[in-house]
């Protein structure tokens, strides 16, 4: 039985994902093994998102070095996917604000998650800030692409937990959000590359 609001994949149920995960199944493929993307917008056009676990080796301060002393750890560029690889997005937590009054610099998506504008003077926007990151190119889908996808079986759709997209164990997320589910989700993460230990 699965978790209230959690879908297997194959299932796009015509819903909105904006503000779910999509947790790649081994049928994603290369590019997304075993990433974690959070959907920030999905409607009949396409979708597109940021895989949440793909630390890259460069600090902040590489690009943006005024924002390095106010990213949450571990203060490094996060991969968003394989779309415009040359932008940059910064995702940040802004609790206990209305989403039509958002704070200066920042755009409100949807549970206290929102977008901050990277040209704005950053000692104006952090006071407001709960987390905050810096990723590097995004995840898109086309129009009706991400809804094959998950009919091809290769994501899970589960509900975000608050604390997600700003994850301390960025290693280890895929497994902890496909473990917390109440179904046979949980048994992908004993999946390997080698068919004969599956």
């Amino acid at each position: 039985m699965s978790e209230p609001g959690a879908r297997g994949p194959g299932r796009a149920d015509g819903q909105d994902l904006t503000g779910s995960l999509l947790v790649a199944t081994p049928l994603t493929g290369d590019v997304f093994e075993r990433a974690v993307v959070l959907v920030l917008h999905h409607d009949a056009d396409g979708a597109h998102g940021l895989i949440l676990n793909r630390p890259m080796d460069a600090r902040v301060e590489a690009v943006l070095p005024q924002w390095q002393p106010f990213v949450t750890a571990p203060g490094v560029l996060f991969r968003g996917g394989p779309v415009g690889p040359d932008t940059a997005m910064g995702l940040v937590s802004v609790p206990g604000h209305d989403p039509h009054d958002p704070p200066l610099g920042t755009q409100l998506l949807f549970g206290g998650i929102g977008l901050v504008d990277l040209d704005a003077p950053a000692p104006l926007v952090v006071p407001e800030l709960g987390a905050f990151r810096i990723f590097v190119g995004y995840s898109g889908w086309a129009a009706g692409q991400v809804e094959s996808e998950l009919r091809r079986g290769a994501w899970y759709v589960v509900p975000r937990e608050p604390r997600d997209p700003f994850h301390e164990d960025v290693a280890g997320l895929w497994r902890e959000v496909l473990l917390r589910q109440r179904s046979s989700m949980a048994f992908v993460t004993t999946w390997t590359d080698v068919p004969e230990t599956n």
